[in-house]
């Protein structure tokens, strides 16, 4: 019986790996890995919009002294299974002693009526986290703003409104161009598990991705990148 040298099979060897790899990623698997991306793109695409504008420089000083950031790039008036708004949304924490902004998770947000500006179907939204509380609220399956958690319409036009506001979120909204407060007193917070585990390859919870640090997804280097970059002074 003869044999086949190594170094002769060695092509055939890495072919056969190829295909077994790809065979192990589902075409459902690659387009939902997608559909998580793109919501982490348009995050970003959110936060540097609240960047660019001048006006804002009070929204740059509550995330630079947050725990965290909640962002929901697209909330839809009528679109969600909670009731009449939602959508989805995207959670950072920050490290206190690095400075360093987390991997991120996601999460669905849902509510009858959000307090939405007259007229308007889309909107984008950020929620700063300001206390421990808050941020633990984000630790659970599911919370109600305004129940478990103090929300509160974020200012402004002025830094100096800050001192006035004790509530662990502050919100912020942008619509059609146009900043606003935006108030969000019942609306439903609940953790995406699915698009969690998609994004991460495996079934993770928030305290996972946050606290442990035991997932990591190169693909949200540019949405840390430009949320780091919100803090810092023009």
């Amino acid at each position: 019986m003869s044999y086949m040298p190594w170094q002769s099979m060695a092509p055939l060897i890495s072919v056969m790996f190829a295909a077994a790899v790809t065979a192990t990623v589902s075409p459902a698997h690659l387009q939902a890995s997608t559909e998580q991306q793109q919501l982490v793109d348009k995050a970003r695409l959110t936060v540097e919009a609240f960047a660019m504008d001048p006006q804002q420089e009070d929204v740059r000083q509550w995330v630079s002294s947050s725990k965290g950031v909640f962002i929901v790039p697209q909330l839809l008036r009528g679109a969600f299974v909670f009731g009449g708004a939602g959508g989805g949304g995207i959670l950072l924490i920050r490290d206190e002693k690095s400075g360093e902004w987390s991997q991120p998770v996601f999460y669905n947000i849902g509510a009858v009526s959000f307090g939405l500006q007259a007229g308007a179907d889309t909107s984008e939204l950020v929620v700063i986290v300001r206390t421990q509380k808050g941020l633990e609220e984000f630790y659970r399956s599911d919370f109600k703003l305004g129940a478990n958690v103090g929300v509160s319409v974020g200012p402004l036009g002025s830094s100096a409104a800050m001192g006035g506001i004790s509530a662990d979120l502050v919100s912020f909204g942008r619509s059609k161009g146009a900043f606003m407060g935006m108030a969000l007193d019942g609306a439903m917070i609940a953790v995406s598990d699915d698009s969690n585990s998609t994004y991460y390859g495996k079934a993770v919870r928030p305290t996972d991705i946050l606290v442990k640090k035991s997932v990591t997804n190169p693909a949200s280097a540019q949405l840390r990148d430009a949320v780091s970059a919100l803090t810092k002074e023009k």
